[in-house]
Order: C-alpha cells, then structure tokens, then sequence
C-alpha cells in the first residue's frame, strides 16, 4: 500500500452465503467488517457452531487503516493451501478491516494441494465479489481550544472547509473536537495556528 495514500477499502456489511464446490467437497465462503480480533473470533465461533459437522474452517484477516495486521489460517489443511489463498484475495481486492472465513465439507476425494488452494481462493473470491466494498477516508482528531469571542472565525473555517465536527463544549471556554482527513491535516493545523488565540492539538 502507498504509504502518502489516505483512503481505505472495507465492507459496508456482512456478505451473504457462497458456495463453491469440486470433486464433492463444499467450500462455503463469508466475508465479515470487522475492527478487532476480539470480533473475529466470535465470527469463527459463530460459523463453527453453525457448521458444526464440517471438517475445517479456514480464514484470514486484515486489520487497520494502513492494511498494518494480518494473520491467515490453513486450520489443518496443508501448509499455504487456505489461508494464504483467501489472504491473496483480501490484498486482490484491497480489503482491510475485513475477515474472511471459508468452510470445507469433504467429499471423500482428495484434491491436492493446487486444486485445494484453488478451491480456496474461488470461495474468497465469491464472498467478497457479493460484498459491498465502500472507500473511506482516514482521518485524524484534533481538539480545538478557544475562548468565546473566537467563536465566529472558527466555525467560519470549519464551514468553509466542510471540517466534521466530532465533540463540542461549550462552557467558560470553547472545545471542539474535529475531524480531519490526513491528506489535509498539516493545511488545517496551519489555518487554526494562524488565527488569534485559537489552539489545536492532535488528540491522542
């Protein structure tokens, strides 16, 4: 991923059922949003529990805005088989903050390694082909600290810029919390620093 880059690609919602089969094996594909791994594993609970007769459930992951986590799992199948194809797609389709599970029923023949990954990646591919991928921007918080009488010059900047506010108080003094699209941080920091008794601070 370009690292000047600021937006990201996720799902909008879980995808539906897919289903993929060869030689008698089912390989049945889901494709989930998600933020934490906490998240994950109650999506492959939850898959086990519903496909409880199944022989595997294979799965990988990204996470992070800057596509910065990853994990691929081949849950007993051989080395590199299945989780690394279902990980190809998520990268194919340049998918972060996303899990994507794949079930196996066996059939009763084997399929090789080869077929098997892709067996695989097609089942990846047919969850997150019925999947709706939405593009978001990343953004950065900063707090804005003022007293009244700046009130007028720094909602004018905020309107001007079509700046979204995230958090106001308004109470002795000002405090609003903004949020910002990383492209456009150091150009907004600047417009604040350059106004008369306004302070911004990154939020941590």
């Amino acid at each position: 991923m370009n690292l000047e880059k600021d937006t990201y690609r996720t799902l909008v919602k879980a995808s539906g059922e897919s289903l993929f089969k060869d030689r008698g094996s089912k390989f049945y594909g889901y494709a989930f949003p998600v933020t934490s791994e906490k998240e994950i594993k109650i999506h492959i609970e939850s898959l086990k529990k519903q496909h409880h007769t199944a022989r595997h459930w294979c799965y990988a992951w990204q996470l992070g805005m800057e596509y910065n986590t990853y994990r691929a799992n081949d849950d007993g199948e051989p080395s590199n088989s299945a989780g690394t194809p279902i990980y190809g797609q998520l990268q194919s389709f340049d998918l972060t903050n996303v899990l994507v599970v794949v079930v196996r029923y066996f059939g009763g023949t084997k399929l090789g390694v080869g077929r098997l990954a892709q067996a695989y990646k097609a089942a990846a591919q047919l969850a997150l082909e019925s999947s709706a991928i939405v593009e978001r921007t990343i953004n950065e918080s900063f707090l804005l600290k003022f007293e009244y009488p700046e009130m007028n010059i720094v909602m004018r900047v905020i309107k001007d810029e079509t700046i979204k506010i995230v958090t106001q108080h308004m109470e002795l003094s000002c405090e609003i919390e903004i949020s910002v699209r990383k492209k456009d941080c150091e150009r907004i920091c600047n417009l604040f620093e350059d106004t008369y008794k306004v302070a911004i601070k990154k939020k941590e």
